[in-house]
């Protein structure tokens, strides 16, 4: 399996905190049922929870979802809290 990190047509930011214990499906059905986002359309969805120095990312490539899981060993995150929104980024 290849993944061209360059190809999502999406990024989208999950504002405010996210449980990370979810999985896979458990992300999913935030996606779906908070947002009413498609899952389906090679778009990349960011979480993050309550502390700012890890997030987790789901993306679809075309055959299955991948889950990413990044930890920061020094620094951290700044991420919008006080949301219950998506935020797409822009390039």
């Amino acid at each position: 399996m290849l993944i061209n990190w360059h190809d999502p047509d999406h990024v989208y930011l999950v504002c405010g905190k996210t449980d990370l214990r979810k999985g896979i499906d458990g992300l999913a059905m935030v996606i779906a049922e908070n947002y009413g986002l498609e899952l389906y359309d090679n778009s990349l969805f960011l979480f993050c929870g309550s502390r700012n120095d890890r997030f987790k990312g789901l993306l679809w490539d075309g055959e299955g979802f991948i889950l990413l899981y990044k930890r920061f060993e020094n620094g951290h995150l700044s991420w919008p809290r006080h949301s219950s929104e998506a935020k797409e980024l822009s390039a």
